[in-house]
């Protein structure tokens, strides 16, 4: 829009230095326009206009959820249609009584509330607790269930005659046809769950279901979770006149885990077979896959500090399993994504951090190994598909820069490697079952998220939607830039920085540094954010900086594992490396430097400001871990170890040690007293350290049952935070 009007005005003027003068006068006319990022845009942004796809069997269609609507959308013709109202459904489910104490054991399970019927003419919805099968052409509904229980984690079977589900501990199958409801397991309990699992499986090893169907659809291959020896944290609602407790199995580091069982149970009932997987008590079954053939079940187990990974293959009539992959590291093994049959049942692919990268390997079924597929000093991120017709793997990758995402093709002899996807940035990529079409979400720091679909050799087939475009016509979204920082021993680190509304070179800014810093995350990426709280921050005149230190995911395993058994001090030489770098450019007052950090960012930042007094005038520190020996079992001991043979690591890297350390800082720090991963008592026990050394510091806190802050609350906080560093900080 202002290039095609300052060619118009250059037609008709007379002189270049007047035609220019006006094109600039109108561009900064048209800038000023659009309007500041405030707390308020940030809380009233609209939620995603790109959802979730659910493919259709023929790969030609799919579904969505939005404005509480179920809509379908056609990839060839483009047209889209709603095939129903949620609220429908929400209906006619009968009302569920209220539980009496919350149930932690349902965080981050990952149910599918809309699936396909083979036919590809309707599908079964979940929706307020009960089931309905949903025709996609007259939108009608039959419901499958209307009980007063919660259907949960509802699964089709293969040939669509059962659906699968769980009922609180318990494991149920109902026959479609004639609605018979047979129940698959009877012993569940509080302390003993079947189909279901504990609270951190799926938050740490994102194990989001814990019941499979076999392809045959014959039998259920499910987890038995005993967490009876898992001791309970005495979480407590403090809202009404009397305290509620809402106790939860949470092991921190050092404690029990469940003990975890693998079983098959026929779709018609009877006893369960358990699978003979070895030992398996102080060990974790990170994932199951059936066999195409559906004879054998595959199972990752590792031992408890995960540096040992077998994956067995264990026999469903006899129960017998055999080792067919070993794998070992010096650190630990990082769990990602799942073995992937082939049709053959002879073959499959897997992913491995062997070499120090990840890529991926074709083996066959007694653990041999056929071919490695990709090779480099780059990671494989995960499988997007496979075409088995035309032996082709697609997997999005880092192999063009740490900081993308792109789409490639491989064929499964490890030949004829190509990228698929274009543009510079992150690829986001959904495909379809039967590798037809995908669509790709792509995004780069100044292209805003937008969904288009393509045919599998990359062709593109049509633009479907680009996600708010609002925001970026309304508001002045500033300019976020990646810079490469070296740390002192030379390794290369990537920084992401926003320079305040306004900017103007010599003067001196104050600056609010962003650190996440721990592994299994990666933040400085080549991708749009849009309405953010660092927007409001750089409107309000500060430099926003963030850089991925050593320690961080996406750049190689011996790039993440530097904090093995010490976590903290190598995390931190980085991010000091990085405030140095930011200092050195010449426009950031080094005496008015912030620093913000969530969760193992809040973790950092305590750490920081204890252990390099006089680096940061203001700190936020959102829900932080203050000791390791407070966080769970499978997240601590991967990188620290069992507590009783790292004492000294523990010791050293806790937060709470080094109270003392503050000097000068001004210190917010904020929980939610019944936050359900990093518990309330972490902020507690460093208040009570931060006291006794005689420091000064303040603290806010909510009531909600989660890690994050939400709801109404949201602004709440985030006017806080702001107000906080403009305080502090100008």
């Amino acid at each position: 829009m202002i290039r095609s009007t300052v060619t118009c005005l250059t037609a008709i003027c007379s002189t270049a230095r007047r035609s220019a003068a006006i094109g600039i006068f109108l561009a900064v006319a048209l800038l000023a326009q659009k309007k500041p990022i405030t707390v308020d845009a940030v809380v009233n942004a609209p939620s995603s206009s790109l959802g979730t796809i659910t493919w259709a069997p023929d790969g030609e269609r799919f579904v969505f959820t939005e404005r509480g609507q179920i809509s379908m959308y056609e990839i060839r013709s483009g047209k889209e249609r709603s095939i129903i109202a949620l609220d429908k459904l929400r209906d006619a489910a009968v009302p569920a009584p209220p539980a009496p104490v919350f149930d932690w054991t349902n965080r981050r399970v990952g149910e599918h509330d809309v699936q396909w019927f083979a036919d590809g003419r309707r599908l079964l919805i979940a929706a307020a607790g009960d089931l309905f099968i949903v025709d996609i052409n007259k939108g009608r509904f039959d419901p499958l269930t209307q009980t007063s229980d919660l259907e949960r984690d509802p699964k089709l079977s293969p040939d669509n005659r059962y659906v699968s589900f769980r009922r609180g501990p318990d494991l149920y199958s109902i026959e479609i046809a004639s609605k018979v409801v047979t129940r698959l397991t009877s012993n569940g309990s509080d302390t003993l769950l079947n189909g279901q699992a504990d609270w951190v499986y799926p938050e740490e090893l994102d194990l989001d279901s814990a019941h499979w169907w076999s392809p045959d659809s014959h039998y259920i291959a499910y987890l038995q979770f005993d967490i009876a020896h898992e001791p309970i944290y005495p979480q407590v609602s403090l809202l009404n006149a009397r305290g509620l407790l809402e106790p939860e199995r949470y092991p921190k580091a050092g404690d029990p885990n469940a003990e975890v069982r693998l079983g098959i149970v026929s779709v018609s009932g009877g006893e369960t077979k358990w699978m003979n997987l070895g030992e398996t008590r102080d060990f974790l079954l990170a994932r199951v896959v059936w066999s195409p053939l559906s004879r054998e079940v595959m199972a990752e187990r590792l031992n408890r500090v995960q540096n040992k990974l077998d994956l067995l293959v264990a026999d469903i009539a006899t129960g017998a399993s055999r080792v067919v992959l070993h794998e070992e590291d010096p650190q630990w093994i990082n769990v990602k994504g799942e073995p992937k049959f082939l049709l053959s049942g002879s073959e499959f692919l897997w992913t491995s951090e062997r070499t120090g990268f990840r890529h991926l390997y074709l083996y066959n079924i007694n653990g041999t190994l056929e071919k490695q597929l990709t090779t480099g000093n780059w990671e494989v991120e995960n499988i997007a598909g496979i075409d088995e017709a035309r032996r082709r793997v697609f997997f999005t990758s880092t192999e063009d820069s740490p900081t993308e995402r792109q789409l490639y093709a491989v064929g499964l002899d490890g030949a004829a490697k190509q990228r698929l996807t274009r543009g510079a940035g992150t690829h986001t990529i959904s495909m379809a079952a039967n590798a037809g079409y995908y669509a790709d979400d792509y995004s780069s720091l100044s292209t805003p998220r937008q969904r288009t679909f393509y045919k599998s050799d990359g062709t593109e087939v049509r633009p479907y939607r680009t996600e708010n475009p609002a925001s970026t016509n309304d508001f002045e979204i500033l300019p976020t830039d990646i810079v490469q920082v070296k740390a002192t021993d030379g390794t290369l680190l990537y920084a992401r920085i926003i320079k305040p509304a306004g900017f103007q070179a010599g003067r001196k800014y104050p600056a609010v540094v962003v650190v996440y810093g721990g592994p299994g995350a990666q933040y400085v990426l080549n991708r749009w954010t849009g309405l953010t709280w660092d927007q409001v921050l750089a409107h309000k005149g500060f430099v926003v900086w963030q850089l991925d230190n050593r320690g961080s995911a996406g750049r190689g395993h011996p790039f993440e594992s530097m904090l093995y058994h010490d976590m903290g001090e190598h995390e931190l030489s980085d991010q000091k490396d990085g405030i140095q770098y930011l200092v050195s450019q010449g426009f950031v007052d080094s005496r008015r430097i912030g620093l913000y950090g969530w969760s193992y960012g809040g973790y950092m930042t305590l750490y920081t400001i204890t252990h390099a007094p006089g680096l940061i005038k203001a700190a936020i520190a959102g829900a932080p871990v203050t000791s390791w020996r407070n966080y769970d079992t499978i997240y601590t001991e991967r990188y620290m170890g069992l507590p009783e043979e790292n004492k000294e690591g523990y010791k050293r890297s806790a937060a709470v040690s080094g109270a003392a350390g503050l000097e000068g800082t001004k210190l917010l720090m904020i929980h939610n007293v019944e936050d359900d991963n990093v518990h309330f008592q972490n902020s507690i026990q460093m208040a009570e350290a931060l006291e006794k050394a005689g420091k000064q510091f303040f603290m806010l806190v909510y009531p909600q049952k989660t890690h994050g802050v939400s709801g109404p609350e949201y602004k709440q906080l985030l006017e806080e935070e702001t107000a906080f560093f403009e305080e502090n900080l100008k």
